[in-house]
């Protein structure tokens, strides 16, 4: 059996520009990384009509589990299938971070012939992009302790200096730090921390921004740090916006790609749905929305968080409207959350496979909750039975009356996702002829606690949520100083509905923990940290960077 990057190598791409083409995008307004990449000019988009019959169709999955789902490889036949049943579609995705890639997924492009590619270069440096917002990040980091170290004419509290700084890399070690020792020449030492780049506040606002302007706008209003009378100091008071802008500039036009069929892509930006928003830009979606017909784009881990936070989030502050959303599962994951152990699942298991499925049937009922279509998309692999197949799309009709489609696109491309795609313009097509359903979870107007604990009883199935009397304290502060508004970000463990990784299926009746809160008034949300997540994730006991190397003949080897 090929390898995803051997499949890749094979594939005989277009040069960008006839990709572009059939976008109707003339050569002036792409600016070329090589032959195969290009950066879409941000001009160009913004001069573009809408287009009104635009379909956005959103690709979740079920909580994941070592056993694999696929929700980019899915995200990628759907595209493709559109386009092979004659529908004018293109696909909106994140952009992979250095720090997965080389800790436990070895990369991140899709799989076997549902890929976009240059596969390599997606997976590593691409158009620089996370590098620019890394170095934006790390220029305001800078600009703080200068700000303390020349007087500190702002009053800092270097207690309460909250902004840390950004790598794009695993490296628990780095969670932690001391800062500016070594003498009076480096600076006040204090108590600092990385965050993974994703994590950062300078991505979310980078993917949530509509346009330059939005960007620096947000950047401004994004806080370092509180006076010793406990006032908050901003990014402007700083005086900084305006140099991260020219930082990020270049890096907010979307990145053009192809799929392995040729079909366009767009990745851009990247923040993961455990600790951020989990969605690829704004800027990126709402111009394949001018350019296609079909849009296809993803979220982050478990419709729990990724879909969740693409609702309320994403789609609360660009005023999108999705069409149809597509649940991807597979019988292996399944069969993990009914309990069976991972060298078990190559083994029919009808029993595992049932218990399994409650964790389907949750994510189906709290996607309906924000009146968004559904189908489920079950991934196939090759150990898969006919009965299990069988059994889902059995308990998917009768119990929760949607559709459950096999797809087999890793291996047969958008040939095997062509009954996908045509179930997906039904759906889609029939909630746009009804004007359509969506609808966020909460009101604007809710108290901050109140959307909190509404996320945690309608989606996780919790019984209540709970916090101490400090983190209690700062939800009533934050609304005291005009913040009631914002919609909740919620940072917790991607592998459960609970804030227990263990927890498989579908738990209920527990209690979620707010361990933290986070202002990002830049990004325009707040951060709910539940249970033990971290911000910066570390290795694995074996990452795959041990098995990521340059072959004699020069071709990279161990991403796939």
């Amino acid at each position: 059996m090929q390898t995803d990057i051997e499949i890749a190598r094979q594939a005989r791409l277009q040069p960008i520009q006839t990709i572009a083409d059939r976008l109707g995008i003339p050569a002036e307004a792409v600016s070329p990384y090589g032959r195969f990449i290009g950066k879409v000019e941000l001009d160009h988009i913004a001069a573009l009509p809408e287009r009104p019959q635009s379909r956005l169709i959103l690709v979740t999955a079920i909580n994941p589990t070592p056993a694999g789902e696929g929700k980019t490889t899915t995200t990628v036949g759907l595209g493709d299938g559109l386009n092979r049943i004659g529908k004018r579609a293109m696909i909106c995705l994140r952009e992979p971070s250095l720090g997965p890639c080389f800790g436990v997924k070895g990369g991140a492009a899709g799989g076997g012939y549902a890929q976009i590619v240059p596969m390599e270069q997606i997976n590593l440096h691409f158009t620089g992009d996370f590098h620019a917002i890394s170095a934006a990040h790390n220029l305001l980091s800078a600009m703080v302790d200068n700000h303390i170290y020349w007087g500190n004419a702002l009053g800092f509290d270097a207690r309460r200096v909250t902004w840390r700084r950004a790598i794009d890399m695993n490296d628990r070690s780095l969670r932690a730090i001391v800062s500016s020792l070594g003498g009076v020449a480096n600076g006040f030492p204090r108590e600092d921390g990385f965050d993974i780049t994703v994590a950062s506040e300078v991505m979310a606002a980078f993917c949530l921004a509509r346009d330059l302007r939005d960007l620096e706008e947000r950047l401004s209003r994004m806080i370092v740090g509180y006076s010793r009378d406990r006032k908050p100091i901003h990014a402007r008071d700083l005086k900084a916006p305006g140099a991260m802008a020219v930082l990020l500039k270049d890096a907010l036009a979307p990145n053009l790609v192809q799929t392995l069929e040729g079909n366009p892509a767009f990745v851009h930006g990247g923040p993961f749905a455990n600790i951020a928003h989990g969605c690829n830009s704004v800027i990126a979606t709402r111009a394949a929305l001018k350019l296609a017909d079909y849009v296809v784009t993803e979220a982050g881990f478990g419709a729990d968080l990724g879909a969740e936070k693409f609702f309320d989030i994403k789609c609360r502050q660009a005023g999108l409207q999705p069409a149809a959303a597509v649940i991807v599962a597979t019988v292996r994951a399944l069969k993990m959350h009914g309990g069976a152990a991972k060298d078990a699942l190559a083994t029919e298991d009808l029993a595992a496979l049932g218990r399994g499925l409650s964790n389907l049937r949750r994510h189906v009922e709290n996607v309906r909750k924000f009146g968004v279509p559904v189908v489920v998309a079950v991934n196939h692999f090759a150990s898969d039975t006919a009965a299990e197949h069988a059994a889902i799309a059995a308990f998917c009709a009768g119990e929760l009356n949607v559709t459950a489609i096999t797809c087999r696109h890793w291996a047969e491309g958008s040939r095997g996702t062509e009954a996908l795609a045509r179930h997906v313009v039904e759906l889609a097509d029939g909630d746009a002829a009804t004007g359509g359903g969506f609808r966020p979870l909460y009101r604007d107007d809710m108290p901050l606690w109140d959307k909190m604990r509404m996320i945690a009883t309608q989606i996780y199935g919790a019984a209540d949520i709970t916090a101490d009397a400090r983190v209690r304290e700062q939800f009533k502060e934050l609304e005291a100083a005009g913040h009631g508004r914002l919609p909740i970000c919620v940072a917790k463990t991607q592998y459960s509905f609970s804030t227990d990784p263990a927890a498989r299926g579908a738990p209920s009746g527990h209690v979620v923990p707010i361990r933290e809160i986070s202002l990002s008034a830049g990004a325009g949300f707040l951060v709910v940290i539940c249970g033990e997540i971290m911000r910066m994730p570390g290795l694995p006991r074996s990452p795959s960077a041990e098995r990521i190397f340059i072959d004699a003949d020069g071709r990279i080897e161990g991403l796939f």
